[in-house]
């Protein structure tokens, strides 16, 4: 849509803005303010063309499970019983698993049962200890630079597979349930326009108010009234039919419109869901968060995060994780095997990852009673699916859990490893608005450590 005539206006000195703004159709005027209104709904814009992803993938879709905080490597995927009470507590007696010599915490007992479906990374390491700069790294695989702001992974696949690359579904192709992340910018130079739609409400509630789309009080009877108002007091769109900016804006209303009232806002509804599922997943947020995510992946859903927060536990660790590690295991475990069930493993990474891990000495001291504190030396991650091997476990940290001691994986080798599986090449250059030479995932190039692709589970 050429908007040369809106730019006039608002860059020239007063006079000469008044002689244009005379000499400007009604019709100019009114492409203006839908270019405005356009811009609400879309973002901006790409300042290049969009990348392709055109190598073979195996994954379709990322559920990616954020432990907003940092869970403890110790607890769950790399206990270390021999290392005494001032690093295990009472969490000393780690389970067997349904794969040979692969032992997890004792919390996890349902996990221990699909663990032929995953993989445990035991070496990741980044040695940041701070949130944000930690979360930025896990999440964009990029070190902070000061210059550069780059985008998440989420952003990244939405480039890659969504609306650029014939992604043509009803509901934006990077969720987030429920909450933004809230540490860095997800989309980064990319812009707005890959940003995710982070839904708001609860799905552990009915109705699951999901934000813009199902509200609490109004019926679709008031809802379809709305529309039909507004469609009796649409005399501009009677006085241009016809016109391409209108007629692609009443296509954003039909869009919008059926996300509220039909097919895109089914997706959303739980209790279709047979009860008995919905109590295997768990009757909680993170429970129900997860069965959420299986469902937009059957829609076609590139890239959903489930924000798990709750894990950033310096004080009352244990009691904490008495509570917290049976909500994961139930939600986790139970969106493994449904996942594996419909057909839909093969082609959908689910990835779980903080951004670091826990201290494995436990601060018993006051005033954390029993905390542990950031840990970004060495920390664990799981895969499955969408290509990653399952029954495996990468690298391995020392006796006690504080360092790595085999097979270091960073950030950007597990990150560059989940784009290979999506057809999505590492080396591809993304479109940044100045022009600037930024490619998919940073190399050894550009000074930072590289473990290498995870091959051995690809």
């Amino acid at each position: 849509m050429n908007t040369s005539n809106c730019l006039v206006v608002e860059n020239q000195p007063a006079v000469r803005s008044q002689a244009n703004a005379a000499a400007l159709s009604r019709r100019a005027m009114l492409r203006c303010g839908l270019m405005g209104a356009a811009g609400l709904l879309f973002g901006r814009q790409p300042s290049q063309a969009a990348p392709v992803a055109n190598r073979p993938a195996k994954a379709k879709s990322v559920i990616q499970i954020w432990m907003w905080g940092g869970p403890c490597h110790l607890d769950t995927f790399d206990p270390k019983p021999k290392a005494g009470y001032d690093y295990c507590g009472p969490l000393s007696k780690p389970i067997a698993t349904r794969v040979e010599g692969i032992r997890i915490g004792q919390l996890l007992p349902e996990l221990a049962k699909q663990a032929d479906k995953y993989s445990i990374i035991r070496s990741m390491t980044h040695g940041v200890n701070a949130h944000e700069t930690a979360s930025y790294l896990v999440q964009t695989g990029r070190q902070s630079d000061g210059r550069v702001v780059y985008p998440c992974v989420g952003a990244v696949v939405s480039l890659f597979k969504g609306y650029d690359a014939g992604y043509r579904g009803l509901i934006p192709p990077y969720i987030v349930l429920t909450e933004p992340q809230g540490r860095f910018s997800e989309a980064g130079f990319l812009g707005t326009r890959y940003r995710p739609f982070a839904t708001g409400g609860d799905p552990a509630r009915t109705p699951f108010l999901v934000e813009g789309i199902v509200a609490q009080g109004i019926s679709d009877r008031r809802q379809r009234d709305r529309r039909e108002l507004l469609r009796s007091l649409n005399t501009l769109g009677r006085l241009l039919k016809g016109d391409p900016e209108l007629q692609a804006f009443a296509r954003c209303e039909e869009q919008a419109y059926d996300m509220i009232l039909g097919e895109g806002r089914k997706v959303w509804d739980l209790t279709g869901e047979k009860a008995s599922l919905r109590e295997k997943y768990g009757r909680n947020t993170f429970g129900q968060s997860c069965l959420m995510a299986r469902r937009l992946v059957e829609r076609g859903v590139p890239f959903i995060t489930i924000n798990y927060k709750g894990w950033d536990t310096h004080k009352q660790h244990f009691p904490i994780m008495q509570r917290k590690l049976p909500e994961l295991d139930k939600g986790f475990a139970t969106l493994l095997e449904d996942l594996d069930q419909r057909g839909l493993l093969d082609s959908t990474i689910v990835w779980w990852s903080g951004e670091f891990g826990r201290r494995p000495k436990v601060q018993w001291e006051a005033p954390w009673n029993g905390g542990r504190g950031h840990w970004g030396y060495c920390f664990s991650a799981v895969v499955a699916g969408g290509g990653f091997r399952g029954g495996q476990v990468v690298g391995a940290s020392d006796a006690k859990g504080e360092a790595v001691k085999d097979r270091p994986v960073y950030p950007w080798d597990l990150i560059g490893s989940m784009y290979e599986l999506l057809g999505i090449d590492p080396d591809a250059k993304l479109p940044h608005p100045e022009g600037l030479d930024v490619r998919v995932v940073p190399s050894a190039d550009a000074g930072v450590p590289v473990g290498g692709r995870l091959t051995e589970i690809m």
